[in-house]
């Protein structure tokens, strides 16, 4: 990412966990082939359990399995429910 940007990260951590959503698997985990630095401060902010380990998902908190659904629909579901 060029250093010249001025990235709003508090808006790419919130699209990130909308697609958090998007890859959800039982019940609560979720792929996280995301940037590291959205990880950890998800994992900062309560929303996902730990992102440092082997496994390629990551657990999603109560706090943030709510958050990530209510993303979900707020960037991702048309008015009608359904995508175009």
């Amino acid at each position: 990412m060029p250093s010249a940007m001025n990235i709003n990260t508090d808006t790419v951590d919130e699209v990130v966990l909308a697609l958090l959503y998007l890859t959800l698997h039982d019940q609560n985990r979720a792929w996280k082939g995301h940037d590291w630095d959205v990880m950890n401060r998800l994992y900062e902010r309560g929303l996902i359990r730990d992102p440092v380990n082997k496994t390629k998902s990551v657990v999603l908190t109560d706090k943030g399995l709510g958050e990530s659904e209510r993303l979900f629909n707020q960037y991702f579901v048309g008015a009608g429910g359904m995508g175009k």
